[in-house]
């Protein structure tokens, strides 16, 4: 091997010494040497397989783009046991040695955590789940993809998750980030040319916390990113967890193989909070605002605050500043000024919103509910109005036909068998259906 060659590599590691931990260099890539060089692929000598697999999944990203800075090309990097006498590396790695070169920003609040979580009925088995993931990464529900309506606390859960496996794992790499922020990322990558570095970025992490994911909607290029990085995530024994506003079935357009990836570790859905967990978060809030609210205002306010948190913490905002303001009496009245304008006036339930929930639900419009299409969302969607018309209005099948484009008794029948019968065999869309009920029938 050239000198030249020889000088390339100390410069590598000269460039990864300044970038990484004292002792995560001295214990893993101080005692690598370059094997060759030849057809664009560097071969690196390690001590034993244990390096191999140690270097493969914490640090190949690292060395990819030191040996991009130093020599101007893309090449690929192969590690070969070679034998050399090293001191062997710890039985159990502790975590710190495993710091990145470059760790993507960190974008957790410190508030976000689960001791500030309050957990319900509709949030316990997510809850639950994301606890246990945080302190197993990689071994637990893998991934892990939470789902629920907007204001519900995905993003409280997704941060909590960072934030306590911060904790446990010192040392950790780690991204959270919104779905529409890596889509930005991507865009500006393919402007730069800098796509390779922005893959290696995310598929050497440790833990990939990823919000909003129904974001990829209509977006082959990050689909395809996510695709492959969540496959090099998975491969490497990395945490992966998604959050969405709906099931990954449900997320239109996306590709078959994305949804079965999404899918394969644990669903779980986050259900609009309970009277009782609504009381306790508003109450919660204000001890943190320093502010002493009445257990039977926050009753008042909660029973009007249904099915969002972040009403229920623009509510309280409000009263606050209306409290502190006016010096005015903290009593009803001044509550539902605080709610003016934050909760609408509730609506009696009939045919047209229940097809408009529907429509909104499947992303399809309600004409097309009403329509001859046969595609297989706008059948489901069909067929799922049919069926709330029956249960929530007790409509007959002659004026539910009649309601959906002039349908005769006979198919409506037919959707009601069916929605049954999926509802009995899928529990997920029986989480589906049953969320619709809700919603409907506040």
């Amino acid at each position: 091997m050239g000198a030249g060659v020889e000088t390339i590599w100390g410069s590598v590691l000269d460039l990864l010494k300044s970038r990484v931990a004292p002792e995560a260099f001295d214990a893993w890539l101080k005692p690598t040497t370059l094997v060759e060089c030849t057809d664009g692929v560097v071969r690196v000598g390690v001590p034993n397989s244990f390096f191999c697999d140690w270097l493969q999944h914490h640090y190949l990203s690292d060395l990819l783009l030191a040996l991009k800075e130093i020599t101007g090309r893309s090449l690929r990097v192969e590690f070969v046991v070679t034998g050399q006498t090293v001191s062997e590396p710890p039985a159990k790695v502790p975590e710190q040695l495993a710091s990145p070169i470059q760790t993507p920003p960190n974008r957790l609040r410190a508030r976000y955590t689960f001791d500030t979580f309050i957990v319900g009925e509709g949030n316990r088995l997510a809850c639950a789940a994301a606890k246990n993931v945080a302190q197993n990464l990689g071994r637990a529900y893998n991934p892990l993809f939470i789902y629920g309506g907007v204001g519900l606390g995905k993003t409280h859960l997704l941060q909590a998750i960072g934030n306590a496996a911060l904790t446990i794992y010192p040392g950790l790499r780690f991204c959270y980030t919104p779905a529409e922020a890596l889509f930005l990322e991507l865009i500006q990558a393919i402007g730069k040319n800098t796509r390779v570095e922005f893959k290696n970025k995310y598929r050497g992490l440790d833990l990939l916390l990823l919000d909003d994911i129904h974001y990829l909607v209509g977006k082959e290029s990050l689909q395809e990113e996510i695709f492959y990085t969540f496959n090099a995530l998975q491969d490497a024994g990395s945490q992966v967890v998604f959050t969405s506003d709906r099931p990954p079935k449900d997320i239109p357009t996306l590709q078959e193989r994305l949804i079965s990836r999404l899918g394969s570790g644990l669903v779980v859905d986050i259900q609009p909070p309970d009277l009782e967990t609504r009381v306790a978060i508003l109450l919660q809030k204000a001890k943190l605002e320093n502010f002493d609210l009445p257990e039977e205002i926050a009753v008042y306010i909660a029973a009007r605050v249904r099915s969002n948190i972040r009403t229920l913490e623009a509510t309280l905002v409000r009263l606050i500043a209306l409290h502190s303001l006016t010096g005015r009496t903290l009593d009803t009245k001044l509550a539902d000024e605080a709610l003016k304008d934050l909760v609408l006036p509730e609506q009696p339930l009939d045919a047209q919103r229940i097809m408009n929930a529907v429509a909104e639900h499947f992303h399809v419009p309600v004409a097309d509910i009403k329509s001859p299409i046969r595609t297989k969302r706008v059948a489901l969607a069909r067929q799922t109005a049919m069926y709330l018309l029956r249960h929530l209005l007790n409509l007959s099948l002659k004026d539910i036909g009649f309601l959906i484009g002039g349908k005769d008794h006979t198919t409506v029948m037919h959707a009601l068998d069916k929605i049954t019968e999926l509802k009995n065999r899928d529990p997920a869309f029986a989480s589906t259906l049953d969320k619709l009920c809700r919603e409907l029938s506040r």
